[in-house]
């Protein structure tokens, strides 16, 4: 059980705090002239029950503009793992060589630890110390157990502060997903009135831009904190590259399938650069897997998702050949076509054996976007449609994902998702167009870090249509605790004051909780 952990795990979060800032203010040494090189803090990922990833990049000038970090040679890297938060009872560690391939990132995949407890980690390269960071082991394979989880999605420097991340690592997660958008890849125009604080420059389309934009995002505090604080699993949606792509077609129609390929290699390296990644996750030019599967004891399976790579074209291209998402009419072919698919062909395979050789009392879903079929209306001429970059552009995959869930007789599984900066919790039922046949699983989406919320009054408009629908919210912005055990699952809905303040409080908007085996979301 987790409880006997946690005791200890509390006497010790002071003794992190002195302990990372300590480590922040003490490594200053230059070394060859070289500034501070852990500009971009540290982060851990991808638990098993015996080690973790442990990340960090050396970009001492962070935003140069080669995209380098300011180095221009591999350069050794020590690590090390401690049973404490001083890093005095030390049982892991070792040296890697940061290299210019990889934009001197650093991935050690630590493995012989013992399962379900926190460990501390940190850097040490170029004369200077990285921050402490704290991860955690996932628990031993049969072992019951509760959990502490967030999510998060929808991150637009441009458009506020990440107080939502602060708050978040604030709770004392034992893990966190990012579902997405983690960077935008465009910016606003200079007079738009949207800025908070600028990018500094123009929409990324090359190895150097993206780089340089994730670089951007490191040096926020409040992400940094957070992943200092907890192990995180990451997957994308389409701003890690370019607003509604898919698959190898670029929005625009007017850029070729290879060029586009071209810029999708760049920002999924970039990707990788910066996230605690496995070395399965190593990108191969434009390819680059992440869909995943990580179980947390006998409490839950993640099915970890990419909604993007794989998908077939968009539906119902508008004519001038946009391949941007938009409200298509429900007479389309495309929203309904057997032949195409939001996952690829091999990834629903993936998904489909996940589920059928599941024992895990909760299985979780982690993605990118609503899965709920939502009526809509479009906003010039008013007649209902669907809307086409998300999963009611691809029903027959919906469809098929669904049917999987009841075929295999899926124990409590529950989607998590982002993308339209709001939240939504929804049933699924086994036929979307049947309010009546049963709910086969439930979801609740986040509302974005910061990013603009779709109109809330239009979209309260259209709920009537989605009886399905039993919360929606796009007013906040914040993000989602849930704290599970073997019989519930207690979802909250959090949200931050303001955006545009770095110091903005926190605030349970709503709370749902499911009980195990019985579908569906319960207020409370």
């Amino acid at each position: 059980m987790r409880g006997d952990v946690d005791h200890g795990r509390r006497r010790v979060l002071a003794g992190l705090a002195v302990a990372t800032t300590f480590s922040i203010l003490s490594p200053f040494a230059r070394s060859a002239g070289v500034d501070y090189p852990f500009t971009l803090g540290v982060a851990s990922g991808d638990p098993l029950p015996d080690g973790f990833v442990i990340w960090t990049r050396l970009a001492p000038l962070f935003n140069a503009a080669d995209g380098r970090g300011g180095l221009s040679r591999p350069v050794p890297v020590r690590w090390r793992v401690a049973r404490d938060a001083a890093m005095t009872r030390v049982v892991r560690q070792g040296e890697v060589m940061a290299s210019e391939r990889w934009g001197h990132s650093v991935h050690v995949e630590v493995a012989g630890l013992e399962p379900g407890r926190p460990y501390w980690y940190q850097f040490e390269g170029l004369g200077a110390q990285s921050p402490v960071g704290q991860s955690r082991t996932a628990p031993a394979v049969h072992a019951t157990v509760s959990a502490r989880l967030g999510f998060v999605s929808c991150s637009h420097w441009e458009r506020g502060y990440f107080s939502a991340y602060r708050h978040l690592a604030q709770e004392q997660p034992d893990l966190v997903f990012f579902l997405g958008d983690y960077i935008y890849d465009s910016s606003y125009a200079a007079d738009s009135g949207k800025i908070i604080r600028p990018h500094g420059s123009g929409n990324a389309v090359s190895l150097s831009d993206y780089r340089n934009r994730y670089a951007l995002y490191k040096t926020d505090p409040d992400l940094q904190a957070l992943h200092a604080a907890a192990p995180s699993v990451a997957t994308w949606d389409d701003h890690e590259v370019q607003n509604d792509y898919a698959n190898r077609w670029s929005q625009d129609p007017k850029i070729p399938v290879g060029q586009f390929l071209q810029q999708r290699a760049a920002a999924y390296q970039a990707f990788y650069e910066h996230m605690p990644l496995r070395a399965s996750s190593l990108p191969k030019g434009p390819d680059m897997r992440i869909y995943r599967r990580m179980d947390y004891g006998r409490l839950a399976r993640f099915h970890v998702l990419d909604g993007r790579q794989y998908r077939s074209e968009q539906p119902c291209i508008l004519a001038n050949g946009s391949h941007q998402g938009h409200i298509a009419d429900n007479l389309c072919h495309d929203l309904r076509d057997p032949g195409r698919t939001l996952l690829g062909w091999q990834q629903e395979a993936w998904l489909d054996q996940g589920f059928a050789q599941s024992r895990a009392q909760w299985n979780i879903i982690a993605q990118d976007l609503l899965v709920a079929p939502l009526t809509q209306r479009d906003l010039t001429n008013h007649k209902p449609g669907r809307w086409t970059d998300g999963w009611d552009g691809y029903m027959a995959n919906r469809s098929r994902m669904l049917a999987s869930l009841e075929r295999n007789r899926v124990n409590n599984p529950v989607f998590w998702g982002g993308d339209i900066h709001s939240f939504w919790v929804t049933d699924l039922h086994a036929d979307g167009n049947n309010p009546d046949s049963p709910v086969v699983a439930t979801e609740f989406v986040g509302t974005s870090v910061t990013s603009d919320g779709p109109p809330f009054e239009a979209f309260s408009k259209i709920l009537p249509l989605n009886p399905h629908v039993k919360f929606f919210d796009s007013r906040q912005r914040g993000y989602v605790s849930v704290e599970v055990d073997e019989g519930r699952m207690l979802t909250h809905l959090r949200v931050i004051t303001d955006p545009r303040d770095p110091a903005a409080r926190v605030s349970t908007l709503r709370s749902f909780v499911l009980e195990a085996g019985r579908a569906g979301a319960i207020a409370v």
